[in-house]
């Protein structure tokens, strides 16, 4: 009876091997069919591979006709739309400038003390230009119609906020904004810098955006250093430079990536075709372009026309400041300067702007939402100290600011001349309160003495 037992079970455990085996095996026609599915999925791969496919890593490895029906194409990875985001809001208030002159210089007048005139040129011709290129973008045929770009120069001393002035604009316009010094320009651009290199930085600060950048603003000081003439100006031959910077202030393409930049050419190689219809050019056409120098040469020439043509003593007083007299500079002295007659007619907006007296420094720190005194205030508060200013001190420092005769930088001169001992002892002791007053300013090193002393933690005896 055990016998027959065995005998079934050594029966029924070879059909289970012969079921397996079968079912391991396929027919013909199965093995067909999956071979050919094999080869189809694999074309796929190849034509995606050469003609804009993405296929992973792995790609060589297929173990079985089901792991290869599972492939799928790989989804790019989400992107932080918040920069598309911004620039689109930048663009739109390009797009939809409604700006009004009297709103940009109030806007102006909270960060710049004085300068009233300056700051009303400068809004009409933000506004008129902004408008301009508002109308091209929603009418293309303003494009065929002749336009006078009212590019600026700004003229005056240094330190009287004409760099402060322009970048506060530019960011209340929300365009880009690139400033440069005269002096780093070459005419040919291999020892110096390209003058071009200016629209590709606009672009970089634009952070590639070609569309946006081409509504930039350009900055360029001390312009005064490129003029050609020797006698008034100074001769770094200048000429060269002027003549390069007449086609970027009109309208011509500017290449994005520069002809001796091997880098960015290799990298613009490399990234060939990546993006499809990427532009490789930037127009300036919308680009405003504005200059500013101290021209003190220029102004003693003004100074002396004007006084040879005046009968008597006709100067009106305050008139001490060399810079009072820019404001009546005509184009024949810009040329007589060493500026080229192209030059500066490309340059029909110009103001001059006013030095600042010991009242209007003093505004500056009190006014200003630029005011040095808030930096300063941080900085202690960093120590856990808190640092306040009394009127009187306040108008002490501007005086004192006043003697440097370097405008608004005379500030911070004075100011980290005043506080920089007191920053280096009061965060180890533990005063807590540093009330500054006209006699911390007459006195700082005395003043100094007599507060460690009279703390426990910092008086030595």
């Amino acid at each position: 009876m055990e016998d027959e037992h065995q005998e079934e079970r050594i029966k029924d455990a070879a059909k289970n091997d012969n079921s397996l085996g079968e079912k391991d095996l396929p027919d013909d026609e199965n093995s067909k069919t999956s071979n050919v599915n094999l080869l189809e999925k694999l074309r796929e791969q190849f034509t995606g591979l050469f003609f804009g496919g993405a296929v992973g890593p792995g790609f060589f490895r297929v173990e079985t006709t089901e792991e290869v029906r599972e492939i799928k194409p790989k989804q790019p990875p989400p992107q932080d739309d918040s920069g598309d985001g911004e620039r689109a809001k930048r663009l739109d208030g390009i797009r939809n400038f409604s700006m009004r002159p009297k709103d940009v210089s109030d806007y102006l007048s909270r960060f710049v003390i004085r300068q009233d005139e300056a700051k009303k040129v400068l809004s009409v011709t933000v506004c008129d230009h902004y408008n301009h290129v508002r109308r091209c973008i929603n009418d293309p045929e303003e494009l065929t119609k002749d336009y006078g770009k009212p590019n600026v120069l700004l003229l005056g001393p240094t330190g009287v906020g004409k760099t402060y002035l322009i970048r506060t604009l530019a960011k209340l316009l929300g365009v880009p904004f690139v400033k440069a010094d005269a002096t780093k320009f070459s005419e040919t651009g291999y020892v110096g810098n390209d003058v071009d290199d200016l629209v590709r930085d606009l672009v970089r600060t634009a952070n590639g955006d070609v569309e946006l950048a081409q509504y930039g603003i350009i900055f360029i000081d001390e312009i005064d250093k490129i003029a050609s003439c020797e006698e008034l100006g100074r001769d770094v031959s200048g000429r060269g430079v002027q003549v390069n910077l007449l086609k970027l202030m009109e309208d011509t393409e500017v290449s994005i990536v520069a002809p001796n930049d091997i880098t960015a050419q290799m990298s613009a190689m490399v990234s060939f075709g990546g993006k499809k219809g990427k532009k490789e050019t930037i127009g300036t056409r919308h680009i405003l372009f504005i200059m500013s120098g101290a021209f003190e040469k220029l102004n003693s020439h003004v100074r002396k026309r004007t006084s040879a043509s005046a009968i008597g003593f006709s100067r009106s007083s305050g008139s001490d400041h060399g810079e009072d007299f820019l404001h009546l500079a005509t184009t024949a002295d810009f040329v007589q300067f060493g500026l080229e007659p192209e030059f500066i007619g490309r340059l029909p907006v110009r103001v001059a702007c006013e030095h600042l007296k010991k009242n209007d420094l003093a505004q500056i720190l009190l006014c200003s939402k630029g005011s040095l005194l808030h930096q300063y205030k941080s900085d202690f508060d960093g120590y856990g100290i808190e640092l306040t200013f009394d009127e009187e001190a306040i108008y002490a420092i501007a005086e004192l600011a006043a003697a440097e005769n370097t405008g608004a930088r005379g500030l911070m001169t004075v100011l980290e001349r005043l506080l920089r001992d007191f920053k280096f002892h009061l965060p180890s002791s533990s005063i807590k309160q540093f009330p500054v007053s006209a006699e911390v300013v007459a006195d700082p090193a005395a003043h100094l003495k007599k507060m460690l002393c009279g703390d426990e933690n910092s008086c030595n005896g």
